[in-house]
């Protein structure tokens, strides 16, 4: 067991990506992720790592591309408008074929919208924001030590797989404080990246190498041509599919089943309690990986009769996804941004106001 401490979310992404081997961050201020570049920019630079404050998120997700073309571990991380900003490279970067990770704390929307909390951001995270149909690694913490630990993770897909990785958070994961028990995680070993750009004196065989995103005619390093960018990128989101695939779950025995992630699975949880103690069949399920998303896994429990409510502070959004699993085999009900006990009342979507809706839906 190692040092157990108190820290908030945006703190647990700072010590995962320490041990995760990160050497550099890239980041921009804006709430309510502030606190993440601020762990960054106290902690690394004593360490011989590097922080550096861009000019803009369009800069920080540039300079991310740079690190991630020379092998470096890097990160960037930012809020709901710092994302939109970004989208352009995150096209580019799963076209190179890049490894690196971004923290998302989400906020509300659309637009500059508000610094309040918020779940807005999952369709242009998991269906990619940015054109060109490419596939993010997205992993959903629910917890701080959570947080951490997905860091690691993340760190980890991004390198297996050559693709960027996001870990999406909330501006209630990321502020909300609770026990840390900072620590290195073992994963399987991965090949070196004999891809990566060092400079002809940094790499053993001094061949040239090229990254980048081709144009016209111009050959796709590796890759001979187009056609066989796109193969390279099916066979890999085929396998991400079939190998990456992460949930948990308490659903045994439910006749209602509430799917939620992050701030709102935790709410979801409670509420489930709640609805148990009332006599209530009921039960809850927790992607942790929103792409690859559990879709098998919500099928076998609509084949079994079980009816669905998703709970996620937006005007639905997951709810396409956990709809595209069921496949019309049971009753998909939603509880969003707009829920409240009366009509003065819009803000958190608290365990009271789930377990009514599960009562709702059970009856």
């Amino acid at each position: 067991m190692g040092e157990r401490f108190l820290a908030i979310g945006n703190e647990a992404v700072g010590w995962g990506a320490y041990h995760a081997g990160c050497k550099a961050f890239f980041g921009y201020p804006i709430t309510p992720q502030n606190e993440v570049a601020e762990w960054f920019a106290r902690k690394f630079p004593p360490e011989g790592r590097v922080f550096f404050q861009a000019p803009s998120e369009t800069s920080a997700i540039n300079l991310l591309f740079g690190a991630g073309a020379c092998g470096v571990r890097a990160m960037t991380s930012t809020s709901s408008p710092g994302w939109s900003l970004m989208q352009e490279t995150m096209s580019h970067l799963s076209n190179a074929e890049l490894p690196c990770v971004i923290v998302l704390v989400q906020r509300g929307g659309p637009g500059q919208g508000t610094t309040r909390h918020g779940q807005m951001d999952y369709l242009s995270v998991t269906k990619g924001g940015g054109h060109g149909g490419y596939k993010n690694i997205v992993l959903a913490p629910a917890s701080v030590q959570e947080t951490h630990d997905l860091m690691q993770l993340a760190f980890h897909l991004a390198d297996k797989y050559r693709n960027p990785a996001i870990v999406l958070s909330d501006a209630v994961i990321g502020l909300t404080m609770e026990w840390l028990e900072p620590h290195p995680l073992e994963f399987e070993p991965l090949p070196e990246k004999d891809w990566a750009i060092r400079g002809r004196d940094g790499q053993k065989d001094r061949k040239k190498r090229l990254i980048g995103c081709s144009q016209g005619l111009t050959p796709w390093p590796p890759h001979l041509n187009y056609l066989s960018l796109l193969e390279a990128l099916d066979r890999k989101h085929n396998l991400m599919q079939a190998q990456e695939v992460r949930y948990e779950s308490d659903d045994d025995g439910a006749e209602v089943v509430v799917v939620a992630y992050g701030y709102t699975a935790q709410a979801s949880k409670r509420a489930v309690e709640l609805a148990r103690q009332q006599g209530v069949k009921a039960g809850w399920f927790r992607p942790i990986t929103l792409y690859p998303f559990p879709y098998e896994a919500l099928s076998q429990r609509a084949q079994r009769g079980c009816r669905f409510l998703v709970v996620e502070d937006s005007l639905g959004q997951m709810v396409e996804d956990v709809r595209l699993g069921v496949e019309g085999q049971a009753p998909i009900h939603f509880l969003g941004a707009l829920a409240r006990h009366t009509a003065q009342e819009m803000g958190l979507i608290f365990p009271e106001r789930i377990e009514e809706e599960i009562r709702r839906v059970a009856q």
